[in-house]
């Protein structure tokens, strides 16, 4: 179980960073549009990202 939590948290690491090695203007414009965005709009896209991510972990646990 460790495991699998610790290389997942390694993969988001991983892909998180990408996008700031690979393209850092990008990145800042990509941060500055979201600052840009109301509070609304960023909790619905929180929302969307964590109910994403459950039912993908659903999907995998059950493969």
């Amino acid at each position: 179980m460790m495991t699998s939590i610790l290389t997942g948290i390694g993969l988001l690491l991983l892909f998180e960073g990408l996008g700031p090695l690979l393209m850092p203007k990008g990145w800042q414009q990509m941060l500055r549009l979201l600052s840009d965005q109301p509070a609304e709009q960023l909790r619905r896209i929180g929302g969307s990202l964590v109910v994403a991510g459950t039912v993908i972990l659903w999907m995998v646990s059950r493969w």
